[in-house]
């Protein structure tokens, strides 16, 4: 610290060179100073001693020079008026104030005076003049009217820099009375007015227009002057009509743009901080269409004196030298002087050690004692600089100003300023050492300043640690020691993106950063490089913005600032709000045509997302009214659309506009446009001929939409006739339908079809005919010569003769050959003329629980077969994989009477191939595997002509087409059946009987259940129609029920039987050998009492509640969970289940010749129902969920 240190006074504060006075307020001169001795102050005026006691309204403030002058007490201020100067002084020297002009602010009222009406003709110029008084600062001018309205300006009528106004040229519009001057004078905040102007307007002669002509200024040429810093303005005012107009250039140069400003209707040129470089020709030009004219303005700038190099001040050793420089500059160039303590240099006593040279003060070898305050002068004839600079000559030690132990912390990169401030005369040498005192600093790294302070370019972590700096000089040193930390950057990592959101969206921007962890970051996010609104929508996290919400005026540059007390680091990303366009408007209909119209529109906003284009619908108010349909499509640079119009049509237009967020809201409909009515311009499409029925022609077609019938009265005219044998066409008119049906034409044949569109103004173009065929009938053969030859165990080759295209009555569509067994049948349709090897899957029962699979290899192998996957199923399905030597395969102990399911497929190297089905039934009697071959000759309507039953190699013949299968359940009838007819019937009697017994619906088979032992019965399966004909009956079959005893299941070999036994046996060894023990313990034993207390339990009688042992319930023959029905169990299909016995009563039955049953027919009882609806589901029926 330099406190204690002798100083000469130093000011520090004083008032404005010209000061202006309120004359209401008391005066207040400024005038602070300091040094050691603090200085004492006396005043001048006017060159004058002033002095202060002899006047009790003025006084000095304590330890201050400030005067205050109390002119409350009705002095006047005027009487203060005057050129004041403070001095400041110790016994080291003296220091002075500026000189001070006090002047007492005027606002002077305005003079009395008749001001006439002003009459002025239409089109000429006019001035009112303002004139106000002369004020202390200059009054601001305005004009008003008696409402303390502005009156309006233009560039017509204008108010010029002295305060009066302008009018290029009247018109009756500017009649008034109330033409007011307005004078505010800004220190006193009083406002005074001229007298009102009245002007009225002739307009009774006619208005000559005329070229511009200058009324200010008036002459051709004119000066300017003006002082550097100061404000240049120049004005240009012109009459003229029309109204001309004004423009500037400067000649030789051009006008500075960033100071520069054209106001008052472009007639006023204003710069600012003027300096020398805007002296020159400026040139106004005044236009309009009958000519021009032009003015010039030569601006002059001078400068006062201002600072190049003002004085400082001096501290001095004794013996030491030094100099002080006084450098100003001015236009014309300022004059240099020099004074010291406040009186001229030359007036003061010599020094020996002083000397001047223009500018500048030598010292040289100075002495204890040659303290003192030197001024100095630059002054010209715009003005003065008065500045002080002390010389103090002191012999002190050095000391570190600087407080000891700061750490200074900076960031890696960036440059590190340690501080090192001295005091000391002379003035000491700064040295810097790292860590320890061992080294001095040096080198490029570094930069020592001349102040003591050590500058490093680029902090690097190496340069951390401990700083001292030593100050020297020839009377001692001193050291202070200071801390570097060298700091991780800031930086953003993850700046936010550029985002684009919808409308009533959220939007998170993400801002992350990092740090150096020994700092504390802030984040902070502004909008538009202001703080965020004070919306609770925006949400601030520590590295995300979130807006929820999000509106229009969201739109912005949102920036992330991550601050620490070292630095920050900042990024910014746009937001762009989108949403639907705006809706389009003022729909406009032109260029109306019969068939088109142009429509026009205004789009909506945008919305900040461009239209790619434009959707145009209509509504048809006379066909469907509320409807809306799309039109056409035209690109989003496009506001009009020609559109093609239909006939008699009632039209209504909208437009919906489509960017990227989606459509825009429907415009308001457009006017409604009617159409005239015409003849259709197109027919019907999509016209069919075809049969449904075998003598019928069904005519079908797309009809027109209310939009192509061009007209009202719309019929459609139907024509056909047959091909190559008819010549005329039949027609026949229809309205409000689709198809028309022909009915009574042959079998199949072709028509020639066309359908026209007809309406009240006429038929539409001649229609194209298209070929159609009635419709089919059943074929009337079947194919003949069916042969088969069985290659080998797994081969068979089946040949037949195809029939005559006159026999098939409509479309072949092939031939059907069906392979049957009792176990396994397969069903196969050939094209025409097609000769087929068939290789077999074969499944055969051998034994009363297996069964044997055969297969024969793939026809074509495509490539090296690997094996075969076989697979099969009731419940779980298993895979087998077998080698692709094998051809058969045998599953044993398979449970009775179930229907499994297989599949087999080959494999080569590439994958598998198709899969083959078969299924099957494991029965409990070895009946033979044979199969029979259905021919059946189908057509479009896969229905069959007649069955032809062929017998194969394989087996002996069958007596009729329908196998049969006679177990201990009852005997199963299987069958295949293709025709439309859904009521099949299994019909049986007893054979020589003529009573039908039972009558049954079915599906593929059925099990005929409570036939008696040793008869023989005979079965058909008869189709039936609607009208209970029967339409279609297999032959009848032949089925003998031989005289069998059903197996019965040997209760002793049962598990439950040898376990119960087993139980009950262990129970009994345990109580007797219970009743050994009992009976050898030794004493008494008083059995006799006990005897005759409970009696002989052998000779008790038996209650009947207590004969349970040795009785078995019915549950012990049920099968177990999950277990299949055994064969004994009840088999039904479709509820056709009726005992024979049931029918035994009812009377004699025999087949009719047309195949029907002699007598009634009658259904299940309800005893047969309800018996149904209780029991399990059988194996049998299992398998028919398959078919």
């Amino acid at each position: 610290s330099l406190i204690g240190l002798p100083q000469p006074p130093t000011i520090t504060h004083q008032s404005p060179k010209d000061y202006i006075v309120d004359p209401r307020e008391n005066i207040v001169i400024h005038c602070e100073a300091k040094g050691k001795p603090h200085p004492s102050f006396s005043w001048t005026r006017n060159g004058m001693h002033l002095d202060i006691d002899k006047d009790p309204k003025v006084l000095m403030k304590p330890h201050s020079g400030t005067l205050v002058m109390d002119i409350g007490g009705g002095e006047r201020a005027e009487a203060y008026e005057g050129v004041y100067q403070c001095s400041a002084h110790n016994e080291l020297g003296t220091a002075v104030s500026n000189s001070i002009i006090i002047r007492q602010s005027r606002s002077p009222l305005w003079s009395k005076e008749r001001i006439s009406p002003i009459i002025a003709q239409k089109g000429q110029s006019l001035i009112l003049h303002c004139r106000p008084p002369a004020g202390l600062p200059p009054p601001i001018i305005f004009w008003m009217d008696n409402n303390f309205q502005r009156l309006p300006q233009s560039r017509r009528v204008s108010q010029a820099l002295n305060g009066d106004l302008y009018f290029s040229n009247v018109q009756p519009e500017d009649s008034r009375s109330d033409y007011i001057c307005y004078a505010r004078f800004p220190h006193t905040q009083t406002i005074q007015q001229k007298q009102p102007i009245s002007v009225r307007v002739l307009d009774n002669k006619p208005t000559e227009e005329r070229a511009p002509v200058f009324m200010v200024p008036s002459e051709s040429v004119s000066s300017k002057m003006v002082l550097r810093g100061e404000v240049l303005e120049m004005e240009c005012v012109a009459d003229g009509l029309p109204t001309p107009a004004v423009s500037w250039v400067k000649h030789n140069g051009e006008i500075p743009s960033g100071r520069a400003s054209f106001l008052n209707f472009n007639k006023t040129l204003r710069i600012t901080d003027v300096s020398e470089v805007d002296a020159g020709e400026y040139r106004c030009i005044a236009k309009n269409r009958h000519g021009s004219a032009q003015h010039t303005i030569r601006v002059t700038v001078n400068a006062a004196p201002y600072w190049i190099s003002a004085p400082r001040n001096l501290v001095l050793a004794p013996k030491e030298m030094g100099i002080i420089t006084c450098r100003a500059a001015g236009h014309p160039k300022p004059s240099i002087r020099w004074l010291v303590n406040g009186l001229p240099i030359e007036d003061a006593p010599e020094d020996p050690s002083r000397s001047v040279e223009g500018d500048t003060l030598i010292f040289s070898e100075v002495q204890t004692g040659s303290s003192a305050v030197y001024q100095c002068n630059a002054s010209n004839q715009y003005g003065y600089l008065l500045s002080n600079a002390f010389v103090n000559v002191l012999a002190e030690p050095p000391r570190v100003l600087t407080l000891p132990n700061i750490v200074y912390q900076v960031i890696m990169n960036k440059p590190a300023l340690l501080e090192c401030v001295t005091f000391g005369s002379p003035v000491p040498t700064i040295t810097w050492f790292k860590d320890s005192r061992s080294s001095m600093l040096e080198g490029n790294a570094y930069v020592f300043h001349e102040n003591g302070t050590l500058e490093i370019h680029m902090s690097h972590p190496s340069n951390s640690g401990k700083y001292t700096c030593v100050a020297r000089n020839s009377l001692g040193l001193s050291e202070n020691h200071v801390y570097l930390e060298v700091k991780e950057p800031t930086r953003i990592l993850r700046p936010p993106e550029y985002r684009v959101v919808q409308r009533n969206r959220d939007v998170v921007f993400e801002c992350k950063a990092k740090h150096d962890p020994s700092l504390v970051p802030t984040m902070t996010w502004l909008k538009d490089d202001r703080e965020l609104p004070d919306d609770e929508r925006f949400r601030v996290d520590s590295d995300s913005l979130t807006i929820t919400d999000v509106t229009e005026s969201d739109a912005g540059r949102y920036t992330c600032i991550m601050n620490t007390t070292l630095d920050q680091d900042s990024a910014s990303a746009q937001l762009t709000v989108v949403e639907q366009p705006g809706v389009p408007t003022d729909l406009e209909l032109t260029d109306q045509e019969a068939r088109s119209i142009q429509l026009t529109w205004i789009p909506g906003d945008e919305h900040n997302s461009p239209i790619k284009k434009f959707l145009i619908q209509y509504e048809d108010a006379l066909h469907q009214s509320g409807v809306w349909h799309n039109l056409t499509e035209v690109p989003g640079t496009k506001t009009t659309a020609h559109l093609k119009l239909s006939p008699y049509v009632h039209y209504s237009f909208r437009v919906l506009a489509l960017n990227e967020v989606g459509f825009s809201r429907p415009s308001m409909p457009s006017r409604q446009y009617r159409t005239s009515p015409a003849a259709p311009d197109e027919n019907p499409t999509e016209v069919k001929g075809h049969g449904t029925e075998h003598n019928n022609l069904v005519i079908t077609w797309k009809p027109l939409t209310p939009l192509q019938a061009n007209g009202p009265g719309l019929q459609y005219k139907v024509m056909w006739r047959q091909q190559d044998m008819e010549k005329d066409w039949t027609s026949v008119s229809v309205a409000n339908v689709s198809k028309f049906v022909v009915s009574g034409t042959p079998t199949f044949v072709p028509y020639e079809v066309s359908v026209q569109a007809v309406n009240d103004y006429g038929p539409g173009p001649k229609p194209s005919a298209v070929i159609g065929y009635s419709g089919e009938d059943f074929p009337s053969a079947a194919p003949g010569d069916v042969r088969v030859l069985v290659l080998n165990s797994t081969l068979a080759e089946v040949r037949w003769s195809p029939v005559s295209p006159e026999s098939v009555r409509g479309r072949l569509q092939g031939y059907k050959v069906q392979i049957s067994s009792l176990s396994v049948f397969m069903s196969i349709y050939f094209l025409l003329h097609f000769r087929l090897f068939v290789y077999l899957f074969l499944v055969s029962t051998f034994d009363l629980d297996s069964l044997m699979l055969e297969w024969g290899p793939p026809y074509e192998r495509n490539g090296r077969l690997t094996g075969y996957t076989f697979k099969y199923q009731t419940g779980l399905l298993e895979e087998l994989d077998l080698p692709s030597n094998q051809s058969s395969f045998t599953l044993h102990n398979l449970p009775h009477s179930t229907r499994y399911k297989f599949y087999i497929s080959a494999r080569t190297q590439r994958g598998a191939g198709p899969t083959l089905t078969e299924e099957a039934v494991t029965v409990l009697d070895r009946g033979t595997s044979d199969f029979v071959l259905f021919f059946i000759f189908i057509n479009k309507n896969k229905q069959f002509f007649s069955p032809t039953v062929v017998t194969s190699s394989l087996a002996p013949p069958l007596h009729a087409n329908v196998p049969s299968s006679v177990s201990e359940d009852g005997a199963l009838i299987s069958w295949e059946y293709w025709g439309p007819e859904k009521h099949l019937y299994v019909e049986y009697i007893i054979d020589n009987s003529k009573n039908p017994k039972e009558k049954v619906n079915g599906s593929q088979f059925h099990v005929l259940k409570g036939l008696k032992k040793g008869l023989a019965y005979k079965v058909r399966v008869v189709a039936r129609g609607h009208d209970d004909r029967a339409v279609h009956h297999s032959e009848e079959l032949l089925v003998k029920v031989p005289a069998m005893v059903s197996p019965q299941v040997d209760i002793a070999t049962q598990g439950w039987f040898i376990g119960l036994m087993s139980a009950i046996a262990l129970l009994i060894l345990i109580l007797l050998i219970i009743c050994f023990i009992k009976r050898n313990k030794g004493g008494k034993y008083p059995v006799k009492e006990k005897e005759d207390a409970h009696g002989d339990p052998e000779i008790q009688p038996m209650k009947e509640d207590d004969i349970t042992f040795g009785e078995y319930s019915d549950e012990d023959h049920k099968p177990l969970k999950g277990s299949r029905t055994p064969s004994s169990g009840t088999v039904k299909r479709d509820g056709s289940d009726d005992s024979l016995v049931d029918y035994g009563d009812s009377g004699d039955t025999e087949f009719n010749e047309d195949g029907s049953f002699i007598g009634q027919y009658s259904g299940r009882s309800d005893r047969d129902a309800r018996h149904d609806s209780s029991k399990p589901l059988s194996p049998v029926n299992a398998m028919n969920s398959f078919v």
